[in-house]
């Protein structure tokens, strides 16, 4: 009696609040049998749904029924499968009697109750945040839930299921109250699709399967071994690896981190521009896709989930450093689709052996996935060599399963100021590196004010792993992954190579790059606005004639209009009398973060002009012989696409463009520099200075030298362009 005042009580307190709508709205359209026994079925045991079911078919003029039951209950995921998909005590009751009795007939109802609707139709982020998942629901969730949503409910009545119809003649109770169990998780499984998606959770699906693998299980066996310990204590330990890793993705947090960040982004930037996402639509339906973008700033995973979810494809599971399994941050970023990575395997075989099989199964399966093919964020603004480690279990997974085709989508990201800017700074002076925390992360919330421009995106050329595999190694489907040998390692490097070009041919120029290619080279960080102004159209000329690859791009807007938004965002300043400018003190380092992001696209002027002051009348075959061997250099240091022999049309190319500039002058088969003094010279010269200070001036002399063979030429890679403001 009390329990039943108490729901009464509970009841008109949650309807003071909650407005649930009922499908169907006309209750006699389910056709029940009131001569029949009902029962009514929900899918978890949740007090708040239990009592909207009562008071719905009360309000509904619905049969009270026999009684309720859950098909499920609240799981952890250390229950084994069988524990986690224990049948209800009444469903089997029901089954009993109706095995026994040929004449006896029950009508069981599947009731759903969802909490708003689909995430993607959320416009509120809490909303979003707090809509249905496909995950556990705790106590304060499930409160939030109905606070938010609570006038959003749906309530739906399935058509009855006959259990006589169903079991037929059935003689096993056991099996019968299998089918009967199936059917019905069946059913909600297809409702909760209907409303927010399938269930993309690795950490809820995934878990056990990880610690049944094979290669899971042997390590656990070893780690036993090695180790001294108990096999119950290496499983454990294996599970608590299991469960470190996965993500956890949430329809309802991927629609919030979608309104969340429409919002920051506007916050932040001009405006975003994307190029190349069109090659996405061109891989073929059932493919993997591994997303490799260059690392820049921690914005980067969030604006490439954030774009590629816009574009109406599935968002990829995200590469994280544990580092960023911060409270509150942790658990949001894995619900967002962030898997967490250890930063080093060494010592820890068996955390080797189960974040190998997790990447495996998401592979094998078609999840996207995206991580990072430099490893960490480049300090410098050029493209770090490739850390070859993921990639590297990426290509051994592949042998394992190539059944269906994986493609990689290489992925260029510049901004026209960083996040991180002056911490980067900080640590290229030799402090130590910050370490993130949700402290500092807060912090971050001050920036939001500040103005960072525009930001660019450029998707590079994606790369069939099945045809370059062909192209390399023929024959490679006849080997297995623990037989590759050495040619995988040659194989995953020449792949990280090839894709950080790929990178590189989709950069983009944008104001703040062709500023500072400029300024870092003026005598003193200073020069005129009319220098200025002539060289963003020296370079500007090159890029529109002799551009790098057809996918990179630059900005192609008035030279004044490149100068104001660079002083709006603090690059430059104009100096006492506003016809000179200059780099505000202390800003020439972060000033070469944005030249380095572009250095390959002008190497090849720049070069050609170092040649030509060091030596003003030059002949033509030498400079490219010279312009050759000094690629054997540049190539492996800025990743570039072009090879030595493919040097000699882009040279005539770009001479021309100088020569139609006035920067030099064409003679028969010489070329000559400007005189010395005139304005051409200068600026030949401030062209020329970004390559020279990064090579040197005795490569350049090696270059020129007439007894260096073309194929003989070959240095060291001694020179960083980022260890000072102008190099």
């Amino acid at each position: 009696m009390f329990a039943s005042h108490l729901d009464r009580v509970a009841t008109r307190m949650l309807y003071a609040w909650i407005r649930p709508r009922l499908f169907p709205e006309h209750p006699g359209e389910l056709g029940l049998d009131t001569a029949r026994p009902v029962w009514y079925v929900l899918e978890l045991p949740r007090r708040s749904n239990l009592l909207v079911l009562r008071e719905e078919t009360r309000r509904a003029g619905l049969p009270a029924g026999d009684g309720y039951f859950f098909l499920n209950r609240v799981t952890t995921l250390v229950e084994s499968a069988r524990e986690r998909h224990r049948h209800p005590p009444m469903l089997e009751r029901i089954v009993n009697a109706s095995v026994e009795d040929a004449g006896h007939d029950v009508q069981l109802v599947p009731v759903t109750i969802l909490w708003g609707r689909a995430p993607r139709g959320q416009q509120s982020l809490l909303k979003a945040l707090f809509s249905e998942t496909w995950g556990p629901t705790g106590h304060f969730r499930q409160l939030m839930a109905i606070l938010v949503h609570g006038r959003d409910a749906v309530v739906r009545f399935a058509p009855p299921i006959s259990t006589r119809q169903l079991l037929g003649t059935e003689p096993d109770a056991t099996r019968a109250v299998r089918k009967l169990a199936r059917v019905l998780r069946v059913h909600f499984r297809r409702q909760r699709e209907l409303a927010i998606g399938p269930d993309l959770s690795h950490r809820n699906t995934q878990v056990e399967r990880l610690l049944a693998a094979p290669t899971v299980r042997k390590a656990i066996a070893d780690e036993a071994a090695t180790r001294g310990i108990t096999h119950a204590e290496a499983h454990r330990r294996a599970w608590r690896c299991a469960l470190e890793i996965p993500s956890d993705y949430s329809y309802g947090v991927a629609r919030a981190f979608e309104l969340f960040l429409e919002w920051l982004w506007n916050r932040l930037y001009d405006g975003i521009e994307i190029r190349g996402i069109d090659a996405l639509d061109g891989i073929e339906p059932g493919s993997g896709i591994i997303y490799l973008p260059c690392h820049r700033s921690h914005i980067d995973y969030l604006l490439l989930s954030f774009i590629i979810y816009r574009h109406g494809l599935t968002p990829p599971h995200v590469a994280a450093g544990i580092n960023l399994n911060l409270p509150l941050v942790g658990p949001l970023l894995r619900r967002g689709g962030a898997f967490f990575i250890r930063r080093s395997f060494k010592g820890e075989p068996l955390y080797a052996a189960v974040f190998k099989e997790y990447l495996h199964l998401m592979i094998s399966r078609g999840f996207p996935v995206e991580y990072f093919i430099e490893g960490t964020r480049s300090r410098t603004g050029r493209m770090l060599p490739p850390r070859t480690g993921m990639l590297a279990m990426t290509l051994g997974s592949y042998l394992r399963d190539y059944g269906r085709p994986l493609v990689l989508v290489p992925v260029y990201i510049g901004y026209e100021k960083l996040l991180e800017g002056h911490s980067f700074v900080e640590e290229l002076a030799g402090q130590p590196k910050r370490k993130e925390s949700l402290r500092g992360l807060l912090a971050t919330v001050r920036s939001l004010r500040r103005e960072f421009g525009k930001v660019h995106v450029g998707f590079g050329r994606p790369l069939s792993l099945a045809e370059y595999l062909d192209s390399e190694h023929p024959g490679w489907r006849n080997e297995s992954a623990e037989g590759a040998g050495s040619w995988l390692n040659a194989t995953t490097s020449g792949v990280a190579h090839e894709l950080a070009r790929r990178i590189n041919e989709a950069a983009v120029v944008n104001p703040v790059n062709l500023i500072a290619l400029i300024m870092l080279v003026a005598p003193d960080g200073a020069t005129d606005t009319t220098t200025v102004r002539r060289m963003i159209e020296h370079y500007r000329a090159l890029l529109r004639a002799a551009p790098y690859s057809s996918m990179m791009a630059f900005c192609d807007v008035a030279a004044e209009e490149i100068i104001g938004h660079a002083i709006r965002l603090g690059a430059i300043e104009r100096a006492a009398g506003g016809e000179r400018l200059c780099v505000p003190a202390g800003d020439e380092t972060l000033l070469a973060y944005f030249r380095n992001n572009v250095l390959h696209l002008v190497a090849l002027p720049s070069l050609l002009a170092c040649l030509l002051v060091m030596e003003p009348c030059l002949a033509l075959e030498r400079a490219v012989a010279a312009i050759r061997r000094l690629l054997v250099l540049a190539r492996e240091e800025l990743f570039m696409n072009c090879t030595p022999e493919e040097v000699s049309g882009g040279v005539d190319t770009v001479l021309n463009v100088l020569a139609g500039r006035e920067l030099i002058r064409r003679r028969e088969g010489d070329l000559l520099a400007p005189p010395p003094g005139s304005r051409e010279h200068a600026e030949l010269s401030m062209l020329a200075e970004t390559m020279r200070v990064a090579l040197g001036v005795s490569l350049l002399k090696v270059a020129l030298a007439p007894d260096a063979g073309a194929d003989g030429f070959s240095v060291p890679s001694t020179t960083n362009p980022s260890a000072s403001p102008r190099g």
